[in-house]
Order: C-alpha cells, then sequence, then structure tokens
C-alpha cells in the first residue's frame, strides 16, 4: 500500500469580529487548501506553500495550537493509497482575502461564515475538523 501525507489548512479572516473561513472547489466537493508535504518540507513550509500555490495567499499567519490529523483511503490507478492529511489553522487579513486567485487545480473559491462552510462542505472529517476551528477559535478569542 502507498501511503502519503499532507498538510492543509482551514484558512479565515475576521469581517466585524466573524471568521469567514475559505473554501476551495474541487471537481466534485468543496474543501481547504491542502497538498503532498515535499522532500525537505515540514508542515508550516508545506501550508505556506500549498496556500501560494492553490489561492494566491502570501502573507498568512499560522496559529500555533491547533493541529488535527485525518486518515483516509482512496484508490489511483487500481493501487490504495493511505493519505493522512494534517490540518493547520492560518489567518489572513481581509485586504488579502479580496486577492485571492485559485489555481488550476480548483474551479472556484468562497469566503463563509461557520454554519455556511458546514453546509457546504460534503466530508465529514472536513466538518470534523471546521467545528474544532470554530470550538478553537471560541477559546482563543476569550485569552
Amino acid at each position: 500500500m502507498i501511503q502519503e501525507t499532507s498538510c492543509g489548512a482551514v484558512i479565515f479572516f475576521l469581517e466585524d469580529s466573524i471568521p469567514r473561513y475559505l473554501l476551495l472547489k474541487y471537481t466534485n466537493y468543496w474543501g481547504f487548501v491542502k497538498g503532498n508535504i515535499e522532500k525537505g518540507e515540514n508542515e508550516e513550509s508545506t501550508l505556506k506553500r500549498e496556500a501560494r500555490e492553490e489561492a494566491n495567499i502570501s502573507k498568512l499567519e499560522i496559529i500555533h495550537g491547533f493541529r488535527h490529523e485525518i486518515e483516509y483511503f482512496y484508490k489511483l490507478k487500481g493501487k490504495i493509497i493511505k493519505k493522512n492529511v494534517i490540518f493547520l489553522l492560518g489567518r489572513i487579513n481581509e485586504e488579502d482575502s479580496r486577492k485571492v486567485k485559485i489555481s488550476f487545480e480548483h474551479e472556484a473559491f468562497i469566503f463563509k461564515d461557520y454554519e455556511e462552510a458546514q453546509k457546504m462542505l460534503k466530508h465529514k472529517n472536513e466538518k470534523l475538523i471546521l467545528e474544532k476551528v470554530n470550538e478553537f477559535l471560541q477559546e482563543y478569542h476569550k485569552n
């Protein structure tokens, strides 16, 4: 079995103190920025590279203290692949949210509040990640 490890992030900006989450449209679902960790990269460098490549985000503040890992399997060219994806949390400012441009890998992007984003996400794992991010940010902003 082939094993892959990717790193991604739930990226948001604050609009009137409300987080607005970045969702990217893949072929048949909405999801978050993510990509394979390449040789010589760590989680944060992968995340920053993927944010630049997939969404034209160059000023990403990684919020430390949030890290969530998911695991799933998929089939590619008849081979089963075990995929681990590590999700971090990244913040951009409102001005940079207007500079987002997607790569050829995606069909569209949108920023949504928590409830709207939850409705758009298809995969249970990503819904859970967004739920954990929402809880984390509520505690984070209290402190």
